[in-house]
């Protein structure tokens, strides 16, 4: 597929205001179309994904939209914060004893586990075991935003499907629930669209978050200032930085819907636009550059405020627990996706001085 790649911030900005040029409705399509045998594995589960609220717009956007963002709630939000604060805690009390006997990876002993609770508790919806969970999202946004061969796709299609049927039962289950799929089943939405916005949110709520909480770990440790992300405004500074240049979500697109320009450049009707949300912002781009990374206008992400609040608070966390950190080994691997990146693992270990004096809690 050729893009139309738009990185200049307010230019990309004004394509997600002119919702009359410009529409997602390619925001959730693979970028490799997906195979005849990959299309029957999918439709053996009746996998469909009807526009709601990513890929959607109208009248039952905006209607879908007000009923998430209840969950989400600034309010909620700001509630949560004791909660990420006490699983912060319980997961860095089990890496700090793991320290003692060489180095740790935080993606894996810390991030990947905080954002799925609190997702379920903000929304009333359970998820799956971990592992079950990490498989089917990491899986999912391969399918749709990676570049699987044909063998591939049917090994993807395979956990998509699992995730699907997983979806459609808790979707049922929640009729009659406060539950966010319960509060959309009684709005309405058919069980394909309640599916639908639960197949990608389930995805971004915890996921992406996730890849966030590494890619702030990676970063900060490689500074050379660990310790003092312990504190709450250093912290809120270093994910903002992040966010600013290499947030988890780094593009998105966009289809324009008749013949257009944009900043004088001529956008034919059907083009199909990657838009840079990360990594394109200037040094005098200002306080907050960093929020182009949830997007803008009607589409912008709902849970930027917990994405942002959740990860600060982890990283403050562990910079506070585990002060005399280094990096450990080679770099890490990355995800590259079109739309998705992170660093796969961060490994950590204690400095020097702190192996020499047993030190690992300050």
């Amino acid at each position: 597929m050729n893009y139309s790649v738009i990185g200049e911030p307010a230019q990309v900005r004004d394509i997600m205001r002119r919702t009359e040029d410009f529409a997602p409705t390619n925001a959730l399509t693979s970028v490799v179309p997906l195979a005849p045998a990959t299309l029957r594995a999918l439709s053996k589960v009746r996998f469909a994904l009807p526009p709601v609220l990513a890929s959607a717009t109208g009248a039952q956007h905006r209607a879908v939209r007000t009923l998430v963002g209840r969950f989400f709630t600034p309010g909620k939000v700001a509630a949560i914060e004791p909660r990420v604060r006490e699983l912060a805690r319980h997961r860095l009390a089990g890496a700090s004893i793991a320290l003692e006997h060489g180095p740790v990876d935080l993606a894996e002993s810390v991030g990947r586990h905080i954002p799925p609770i609190v997702m379920a508790e903000l929304t009333g919806q359970p998820t799956p075991d971990l592992d079950v969970l990490k498989r089917w999202s990491t899986d999912s946004l391969e399918l749709f935003w990676g570049w699987p061969d044909p063998a591939r796709q049917l090994e993807l299609a395979a956990s998509a499907a699992e995730f699907y049927v997983w979806l459609r039962q808790e979707a049922a289950a929640a009729r009659g629930t406060e539950s966010l799929f319960g509060v959309l089943d009684a709005a309405g939405l058919s069980s394909a669209e309640v599916c639908s916005l639960g197949y990608f949110l389930v995805i971004a709520g915890q996921e992406t978050t996730s890849q966030l909480i590494n890619t702030v770990f990676f970063r900060g440790l490689e500074s050379g200032g660990w310790a003092a992300l312990a504190e709450p405004d250093a912290a809120r500074s270093h994910v903002r930085r992040v966010l600013a240049t290499e947030s988890s979500v780094h593009t998105w697109r966009r289809a324009a819907l008749r013949d257009t320009q944009v900043a004088g450049q001529a956008i034919p009707a059907g083009a199909e636009i990657l838009l840079e949300l990360t990594g394109r912002h200037s040094g005098q781009a200002g306080a907050t550059a960093y929020s182009l990374a949830f997007g803008h206008g009607l589409h912008r992400c709902l849970g930027a405020k917990l994405a942002e609040l959740e990860t600060a608070l982890v990283l403050e966390e562990t910079a506070r627990a585990l002060p005399h950190l280094q990096p450990a080994g080679a770099p890490p691997q990355w995800l590259r996706l079109l739309s998705f990146q992170a660093p796969l693992t961060v490994n950590a270990q204690l400095t020097v001085n702190a192996q020499l004096s047993g030190k690992v809690l300050p």
